[in-house]
């Protein structure tokens, strides 16, 4: 039998994780198992050659079930059901694909907001019927903005199983991947702990480190927004600091009261939630890597000429 396409997957890895906590592995194992999938089958490669066709597979359904909020996902690489997920199987569906999930308003969001895209590892058949009306051009990048959402919520769900202190260090070095403490050795350190004045880091845009800039890590669950009075309190930290600018980064969001607090001060600071953490992390390669680069060619004129 052919390797089954994502949404044909959706209910089995729901039904994998019915019983507690359970690691993506032992799914992939487990389903591979129970589809009776040969050896050759098992080990197929996507033609990246950079991971196995039926753990994508696996890993797509997982993705979109938690994006409706089916599953959870708790520490690295596992999931958990949710009570929404329970609900879902007590009423014994024929299956489960995008369009069952449409009746969930947080994935009616996050479809629109991906702009009615196509979705990696889609049949051929709605992969054909896609692009009757769109390019391939189009296709090709919004395939690839859908690819780069899931490995910013990959990331930001390995920052917030990680330690506090590990956050506070990675915030800095992205920081100074992005340039700020230029060309300076050593520019940006971590110094969150007790007695550390309110901040957790510091960059030095100078080898005097006369102008610097002060660094705050909140690392927070999804729903815990950061609120306004934790922003007065990182003001207070940058005037016994006697400094004139900070970040302030966080792993969830900031209320609209937390925003207005902060576009009302003396001092300048900057809000960096955790959508923008994700995706400053993969465009500066902090906890990422490059898998595979596509090379898309066109007619050299010249060369004809």
């Amino acid at each position: 039998m052919p390797i089954p396409d994502f949404q044909s997957l959706m209910l089995p890895v729901l039904s994998a994780s019915a019983n507690g906590e359970v690691r993506i592995g032992d799914i992939v194992e487990h389903l591979a198992a129970q589809l009776n999938l040969t050896p050759e089958e098992r080990e197929t490669l996507l033609p990246s050659g950079a991971q196995k066709l039926f753990h994508n597979r696996v890993y797509w359904a997982k993705f979109h079930l938690a994006k409706a909020g089916l599953i959870e996902n708790t520490k690295r690489a596992y999931i958990k059901i949710s009570t929404r997920g329970i609900n879902v199987l007590a009423s014994k569906p024929e299956h489960i694909d995008l369009r069952y999930l449409t009746q969930y308003p947080e994935y009616k969001a996050f479809r629109e907001q991906s702009a009615q895209s196509v979705t990696i590892g889609d049949p051929l058949s709605e992969v054909v019927a896609i692009s009757q009306t769109k390019t391939p051009d189009e296709i090709m990048r919004v395939a690839h903005k859908q690819i780069d959402e899931s490995l910013a919520q990959d990331l930001l769900d390995r920052v917030r199983a990680a330690p506090a202190a590990f956050f506070e260090r990675l915030v800095v070095k992205m920081l100074v991947g992005m340039g700020f403490g230029g060309s300076e050795a050593d520019a940006g350190r971590a110094i969150g702990k007790s007695g550390d004045g309110g901040v957790d880091g510091v960059i030095d845009q100078d080898s005097l480190g006369l102008d610097r800039i002060y660094v705050q890590a909140k690392r927070y669950a999804a729903t815990q927004s950061v609120g306004p009075g934790a922003v007065r309190e990182f003001f207070g930290s940058l005037d016994r600091h006697k400094a004139a600018k900070g970040v302030f980064v966080t792993t969830s969001s900031f209320t609209s009261s937390a925003t207005k607090e902060a576009a009302g001060m003396s001092k300048r600071i900057v809000l960096i939630d955790g959508e923008h953490l994700g995706r400053l992390m993969i465009r500066y390669n902090v906890g990422c890597r490059v898998e595979d680069v596509l090379h898309i060619k066109k007619i050299d004129e010249d060369f004809f000429e």
